[in-house]
């Protein structure tokens, strides 16, 4: 049933419209800009009221989504918060790749694929290097929506297998990463509704729920968060959880956030580093941390603001090291895709100028990508 009388709280970056769901636009139907969620997040002060769920459910009233509206579920959130030492000190390692898929991608997929069904979308198409994609058709297994998935022809296998198992049509698209967003939207515009992670603000509360969850865990604000970046959702996600939490007077500080792309397809790093003039949509080179293969990040202003405001950084590291921080996180007992592992030499460079505590955010299964042995 569609929940025609509830306001959705996203605008459009560009023009200011309101979200009209109807069709389930992914950017807005006036001027094509990309939709902002409204901020602050409502965060419950009242420790005592809040409702005893575990993972997403204890933070619904954060989500976007109508009152009434089921939440499609099937485990996400709650993920461990594990302490490791590291330079003699004590960090935390946030186990992200423990989500019911094998990614942090569950947050996001539970927001859209809740809100696909409060609208009535019976069929709907999304675009993803495999991850996203292996999370989307999961929930919508769950919910009974008819998913299908373009991913560019060098994705994982385990993940294809994932999407396929799920029920779901699979479309491999040759070229980079950036073709299969093409390919995708060409479907889009014959009228499938366009559940995309990239584009859809519904996506950015998802994440927020792990900003949520890391304070609930500490009892207090991280010093600093150092997580993967890509498209920067999830960065972004936690930036608007953190400050959510402030607005409301839940924690005091602001984490310092630590980005870290792959120096082969590294344009957010390129644009902290030298400026958005200098920045060179052009590289997309291949790497093993295929999850953040993104050459042009569409949220690529907001991603540089939070970070700015939060006094952090934008790192990039090489193949070889990405490969020795798989290793050695692997050593530890964190088995880990190489797009979760660019953390680990990122933490070398870096954990002697951040605040305690530390956490660092663990991406994706090691299961999902079996080709780097």
């Amino acid at each position: 049933m569609k929940h025609s009388r509830w306001s959705w709280p996203f605008y459009c970056g560009s023009c200011e419209e309101p979200y009209s769901s109807e069709g389930f636009p992914h950017v807005c139907p006036a001027c094509g800009g990309i939709f902002k969620l409204q901020l602050p997040l409502p965060v419950e002060v009242d420790e005592a009221r809040r409702p005893i769920r575990k993972g997403m459910g204890q933070y619904r009233r954060s989500l976007p989504l109508p009152p009434d509206a089921t939440l499609v579920s099937i485990g996400e959130g709650g993920t461990p918060l594990l302490p490791q030492v590291v330079d003699q000190r004590t960090i935390f390692f946030k186990c992200e790749h423990l989500n019911p898929t094998g990614s942090f991608k569950d947050r996001g997929s539970a927001v859209i694929v809740s809100a696909l069904l409060a609208e009535g979308v019976r069929e709907a198409v999304e675009d993803s290097s495999g991850n996203a994609g292996a999370s989307f058709a999961a929930y919508c297994a769950r919910s009974g929506i008819r998913a299908t998935v373009y991913v560019p022809e060098y994705a994982a296998g385990p993940k294809r297998a994932q999407i396929e198992m799920a029920g779901a049509e699979i479309v491999p698209v040759p070229g980079p990463r950036s073709a299969a967003s093409d390919a995708v939207r060409q479907r889009a515009e014959a009228g499938t509704a366009y559940a995309s992670h990239a584009h859809l603000p519904h996506v950015l509360a998802g994440m927020a729920t792990m900003a949520f969850e890391i304070v609930d865990q500490l009892g207090s604000a991280p010093g600093a968060l150092v997580l993967p970046v890509g498209q920067g959702t999830l960065l972004l996600g936690a930036y608007y959880g953190f400050e959510s939490m402030l607005a409301a007077g839940r924690i005091s500080s602001m984490p310092k956030i630590v980005g870290v792309q792959a120096r082969a397809c590294a344009p957010i790093w390129e644009a902290f580093s030298r400026g958005e003039d200098g920045l060179d949509y052009s590289g997309e080179g291949e790497t093993l941390a295929e999850g953040i293969r993104i050459a042009r990040p569409l949220r690529l202003d907001a991603v540089l603001a939070a970070v700015q405001a939060s006094g952090g950084r934008i790192l990039a590291v090489e193949e070889q090291q990405i490969i020795e921080g798989r290793d050695a996180l692997a050593s530890k007992g964190f088995y880990v895709e190489p797009t979760s592992a660019v953390v680990w030499p990122a933490l070398g460079t870096v954990l002697a100028e951040l605040p305690d505590p530390v956490v660092v955010v663990l991406t994706g299964s090691g299961f999902k990508d079996t080709r780097v042995i």
